[in-house]
């Protein structure tokens, strides 16, 4: 079977990339893609490297042509998509009939309304289901829970990128009561298109090139409630984390490297083999490379995350270690931000959805060098 996708936002960095994924996903055929002020144009203006898909034209985006396809993938910016998803599930409910939809941006990621308005003012939209199949749930040692979700919904909210990140490097010690959720510290180095193609003079090459730049610094990012969110659920204690979160621009265009710290357990501590503990948990949630996840990978002991081993695919590398004279677990990962972060997320999402086996057009090789 052949499913219709089509793409709003499709001119973006995060809808180009679900482009490319797409367009060589065997189970789907790419049908309207669209965008706002870009309308009329064609798609080779804006993303000249999907040279197959460089004649089509973007088309304004519309409900009734978006609604005409099995999937919607949404590629917007934050706030923008909630109306848009709003008129397709009215159209859905007076047709009985309505796509898929996949949303990449946040506007239906938090479940929290008071949380929405603190971070992202204005309205609050619906809860759909979460989009990060890796997601444990307390009292799992491997994601079972979120991939039954992902299976029988309509409704797909993509992970923000910087969550997916630290949630994948901290949620095992979550899950398994390892580390303190009160005392998280989290910075992150962050490639430039993580903040999208607007233009902004501190985005400029002249700004960028040899610079760490820091930003949405002292609790301001939008990203934290989602990341808390998570590991509440990891967890099973609501209101249990806080986290500091520090994300650093660095000089490269992909990729997201977190580390995460915390304090860790009495459980830890009086075992008398922290290492070993912490690394058997996180052995449990993701197992040996391809066995558990096929998308997360713990790398072999003494083995760190890189950005570069990572570029262009839909995987992630973690690694936890001990710092014993800290008395805190060091967790990292390593990610695409565009990838695992955004596009291969919502790809892997929609495999799940129809039923097609998980990592269906996802990339699972870096490049290298």
């Amino acid at each position: 079977m052949t499913w219709t996708v089509a793409v709003a936002g499709a001119t973006g960095y995060a809808g180009g990339e679900v482009l490319r994924l797409l367009s060589a996903h065997p189970g789907v055929e790419l049908g309207a893609l669209t965008a706002a002020s870009s309308a009329g144009t064609t798609l080779g203006e804006h993303h000249p490297h999907l040279l197959p898909l460089a004649r089509r034209p973007v088309e304004r985006t519309d409900v009734e042509r978006l609604a005409q396809h099995d999937v919607v993938v949404l590629a917007l910016p934050h706030g923008a998509s909630g109306e848009l998803t709003a008129a397709l599930e009215a159209r859905a409910a007076s047709t009985g009939r309505g796509p898929l939809l996949i949303d990449c941006g946040a506007d239906h990621r938090l479940t929290s309304a008071e949380a929405w308005r603190a971070f992202y003012g204005g309205e609050h939209a619906e809860p759909w289901t979460y989009g990060l199949p890796e997601l444990l749930h307390a009292g799992e040692t491997t994601a079972r829970a979120q991939r039954a979700a992902l299976g029988s919904t309509r409704r797909v909210a993509v992970p923000g990128c910087n969550v997916t990140a630290v949630t994948l490097a901290a949620q095992p010690g979550a899950a398994a009561g390892l580390i303190d959720q009160s005392r998280l510290t989290a910075v992150l180095a962050v490639g430039y298109s993580g903040a999208g193609k607007t233009l902004k003079p501190h985005l400029a090459a002249s700004a960028a090139l040899g610079c760490a730049q820091p930003y949405a610094v002292g609790g301001t990012h939008r990203h934290i409630p989602e990341i808390i969110q998570n590991l509440e659920v990891a967890g099973g204690q609501a209101g249990a984390p806080r986290l500091s979160l520090t994300p650093v621009l660095v000089p490269m265009s992909r990729g997201i490297l977190a580390t995460v710290t915390a304090p860790v357990t009495g459980r830890v501590l009086d075992s008398g083999h922290p290492d070993a503990l912490l690394r058997s948990a996180w052995q449990q949630a993701y197992g040996a490379p391809g066995q558990t996840e096929p998308l997360v990978h713990l790398l072999p002991e003494g083995t760190w995350p890189v950005t570069g081993a990572v570029t262009g695919s839909g995987l992630a590398t973690v690694q936890v270690a001990y710092d014993h004279a800290a008395g805190v677990a060091v967790m990292v990962c390593a990610i695409d931000n565009l990838g695992k972060g955004t596009a291969s997320g919502a790809v892997q999402s929609l495999n799940l959805a129809l039923g097609l086996p998980e990592t269906t057009g996802v990339i699972t090789q870096g490049v290298a060098p």
